[in-house]
């Protein structure tokens, strides 16, 4: 007899249905994943760097100064040894350099001997010196015995004054001849002169070889006084119509840094050459290593130009100094440690410097140059972190 076998299959879904049944109820539930921060981690805004890497990596440090962008005046500079800061020394008198006392770089005092030139001229105003003191010993002499006479009565006082004067021009030549061996520098033997230096600094320059014959006056050596300098630089002739002595200016030096200044005068005239126009600059602030012949940079803070609309008050820093973090304008504020983040808002940029309307005050000190280094490395810290 042949069954029916649907009922049995039914029987057996209907019990698969209730042991899943079962084991969905009684089986544990895994675990909830773990709740993620829905806080963000707040982003890197500060660096620490010593002063060694700060120098090893040219980032230059600036103070933030006032006034408009357009009113700033870039130009090139180089420096130059002041007036009363350079003196070139030679010989007064024609002759063989006997002996050469200082060499080059050497330190030099005011008034020191640096060579000795022996000379038949030395010999002749040594001589002159002489001839003169020994008149002037006799004219006294003369003067002392005709003065006794005309005291006794015997000579007459025509005598008298006549010796009287007499003595007086020999003091004369005595002094004359006094002041030409201090001029030509006679040294004490007579028979040279004596190459010294007016100022205090160092020997610069030097062309003088022992056993050479020189003129009177040929440049011999060249002494230069390294604190005493000077910045010259070059300007067109609408900029130069601009800056007036006493404005504010500042230094670009070789290695990054920047010292204060203020334009001492402004030479008239254009050259021909380069038709442009020379501004002297005094340095205001302290420049170890700055030496005469070294190029640099000048900013000056001249008046706006005829039509400019740029404010006169605002804050001015270089272009590359303002970096975009996180979508927003900052700059690297310098701190006792390092650098910190600051957000700016910037306003007009105009020949490499930009305005800074919000965000940073007057004397702040930020990193100037390269500041794209530190973003670097603010960014590669936020990696490491991440």
């Amino acid at each position: 007899m042949t069954r029916n076998p649907w009922p049995i299959v039914a029987a057996v879904a209907v019990a698969g249905g209730v042991g899943f049944g079962l084991a969905r109820f009684t089986v544990p539930s895994a675990p909830p994943p773990p709740a993620t921060e829905s806080k963000a981690e707040p982003a890197k805004t500060e660096l620490k760097i010593d002063p060694a890497r700060l120098t090893a990596a040219g980032i230059a440090v600036e103070a933030v100064s006032i006034g408009a962008v357009g009113g700033e005046i870039a130009a090139p500079a180089t420096v130059k040894a002041d007036p009363t800061g350079e003196a070139v020394l030679a010989a007064r008198a024609p002759g063989t350099v006997s002996r050469i006392l200082k060499r080059l770089g050497d330190p030099v005092r005011a008034g020191e001997t640096v060579a000795v030139v022996e000379s038949r001229d030395a010999s002749a105003i040594a001589a002159d010196r002489g001839a003169a003191a020994a008149k002037a010993v006799l004219a006294q002499r003369r003067l002392a015995r005709e003065k006794s006479l005309f005291e006794q009565k015997v000579s007459p006082r025509q005598d008298y004054e006549t010796a009287e004067a007499e003595a007086a021009f020999a003091a004369a030549e005595v002094r004359r001849a006094d002041a030409a061996a201090a001029a030509a520098r006679v040294a004490g033997d007579g028979r040279s002169v004596l190459v010294s230096s007016p100022i205090s600094g160092r020997v610069s320059a030097m062309t003088a070889s022992l056993g050479a014959f020189v003129q009177a006056d040929a440049e011999l050596f060249r002494v230069a006084d390294p604190r005493r300098i000077q910045v010259e630089a070059l300007v067109s002739g609408p900029d130069a119509v601009r800056i007036a002595p006493g404005d504010r200016a500042v230094v670009e030096l070789p290695d990054g840094g920047t010292v204060p200044a203020t334009v001492r005068a402004v030479a008239p005239g254009l050259d021909a050459d380069s038709r442009s126009a020379t501004v002297v600059l005094t340095l205001t602030g302290e420049a170890p290593g700055l030496q005469p012949g070294q190029v640099a940079r000048a900013r000056i803070t001249a008046r706006p130009p005829v039509g400019g609309t740029g404010p006169a008050g605002g804050i001015r820093v270089p272009e590359e100094a303002v970096q975009m973090i996180q979508g927003r304008d900052a700059v690297f504020l310098q701190t006792p440690t390092g650098f910190k983040v600051r957000n700016v808002t910037v306003g007009q940029r105009l020949g490499g410097r930009a305005e800074i309307i919000s965000g940073l005050t007057a004397g702040d000190r930020i990193a100037a140059r390269n500041a794209f280094l530190l973003k670097a490395e603010l960014n590669k810290g936020a990696e490491e972190e991440e």
